[in-house]
């Protein structure tokens, strides 16, 4: 999403760099607008992208790492995705009913399929945390020191990998 070229643009908008901050608005809105149509109900895409600017603008001085900041930036997008969503049709890709309702919907085969297409689309590394957690049934630790992981690390790519996995399938 966001290249190591643009670092220095970065960090002069974190500054304070209005030129900086502008050209930084510049450079992410596509992203932002490819992101938001795929996570976003199509009324609300241009909303979501407005707003994520909005907050980008306000809070850019406030990250403190700047290779935190695309995952930061997905995550505004997800949020102005759901926020609008749940205001225009009550509609939340997370909710947990509607997970439930999509699951009791479908065949099992084709549950089946969808998890293994999930499980294929995701960078090896996240893939093998799954199978060794979910699959495998290792704890954290086990999982940490098999894959020279602090638990804190492990912890967190599995929450990625589940979170991907979970996109992919609901998406």
């Amino acid at each position: 999403m966001f290249s190591q070229q643009h670092l220095p643009l970065l960090e002069s908008a974190r500054l304070g760099d209005t030129q900086a901050l502008d050209s930084l608005l510049r450079v992410c809105q596509p992203d932002i607008r490819r992101y938001a149509q795929r996570r976003c109900l199509l009324s609300d895409v241009d909303d979501a992208v407005q707003e994520t600017l909005l907050i980008l603008s306000r809070k850019v001085h406030s990250l403190r790492v700047a290779a935190a900041f695309s995952g930061w930036l997905i995550k505004l997008v997800q949020r102005e995705c759901r926020k609008l969503g749940r205001v225009t049709i009550n509609y939340d890709p997370y909710d947990e009913e509607k997970v439930e309702q999509w699951l009791s919907a479908r065949p099992t085969d084709a549950i089946r399929l969808d998890l293994v297409s999930a499980l294929e689309s995701l960078p090896e590394h996240y893939r093998d945390i799954i199978l060794l957690r979910d699959f495998e049934e290792l704890s954290i630790k086990e999982i940490a020191a098999s894959l020279g992981l602090t638990p804190a690390a492990a912890k967190s790519r599995l929450h990625r990998a589940r979170e991907l996995t979970h996109e992919y399938i609901l998406a």
